[in-house]
């Protein structure tokens, strides 16, 4: 069937049957419209009709004049030449609004407090810069012996939570370079101080999805803590929490880390990113 012609209602020149809702409210022109762009967005080279009319399971009638509405307001384009459609220029305007409105701080802060209030334990939010995890905010917990770290404060990627939980996610080339720059200090006497031992411990935190800081900054402090991913699947910022030994008990340790992973994956979200294929949680 063409891609470029008029179908079905349009043909008869019909006027538009109103928007129908399913029972949970939503409008299913709407629904089904989105389903396209969003098939249409993970596509490399795009999608002929019948192929995309296949993919999202509609009728290519159905298909076609909801792509021709999109295309309409340039959310989709159709490629003539090798007739097929793709994400159109709106789409991208459109996404650039939002990244100009997401502020990583205010759209994790409900979600660290909800962090908090299920370990019962101060929760950091963090980023890297220039080869540091540099502090942005912090949920503090209500217990008398907490870790304080204030927004400002900057610590070392190898031995804190949040860094090594980075270091995982980014290139063995950056990896090198930043260790090249900064080296390992050895800050207590359990901090990690050999590349050889570093790579070992990164392998561990790719595999379960967190990094684990074993008062390696601090003595008598622990820490567990996860990445939250950009749109690209890029390491964007860390998720943490951190207490006392007293209370981080290694018990405690798979628990915690779980739920620090649980909270950079709904961060991610929120911030429209992306969890890489090669995460632990997309290989269940």
């Amino acid at each position: 069937m063409p891609d470029n012609i008029m179908l079905d209602d349009e043909l008869r020149g019909a006027k538009p049957k109103p928007a129908k809702k399913d029972r949970t409210g939503q409008v299913q022109s709407l629904s089904r419209a989105l389903s396209i762009l969003n098939t249409l967005a993970d596509s490399d080279g795009g999608f002929s009709l019948s192929d995309l009319a296949l993919t999202v399971g509609l009728a290519p009638s159905t298909t076609h004049r909801l792509l021709t509405t999109l295309q309409n307001e340039r959310y989709v384009a159709f490629d003539a030449e090798r007739r097929v459609w793709n994400v159109g220029v709106q789409a991208f305007q459109t996404g650039n609004a939002f990244l100009k409105t997401r502020d990583l701080v205010s759209l994790s802060r409900p979600l660290m407090r909800r962090l908090m209030e299920t370990s019962g334990e101060t929760v950091n939010l963090g980023i890297f810069d220039h080869g540091e995890v540099i502090y942005l905010a912090q949920v503090e917990c209500l217990k008398l012996m907490r870790a304080i770290t204030r927004p400002g404060g900057r610590v070392p990627m190898h031995c804190s939570g949040i860094g090594k939980a980075l270091l995982a996610w980014i290139s063995d080339r950056e990896v090198n370079s930043i260790l090249h720059a900064r080296g390992l200090q050895r800050i207590t006497s359990t901090t990690i101080d050999t590349p050889a031992k570093l790579r070992e411990d990164l392998e561990k935190i790719r595999v379960r999805g967190y990094s684990f800081d074993d008062e390696e900054n601090g003595v008598g402090l622990r820490c567990v803590a996860s990445v939250i991913f950009d749109e690209n699947g890029m390491p964007l910022a860390g998720v943490s929490l951190s207490g006392p030994t007293a209370r981080l008990k290694d018990d405690r340790i798979q628990i915690l880390g779980a739920n620090v992973v649980e909270a950079a994956v709904r961060i991610t979200h929120a911030m429209g990113g992306r969890i890489p294929k090669n995460h632990p949680l997309t290989l269940n």
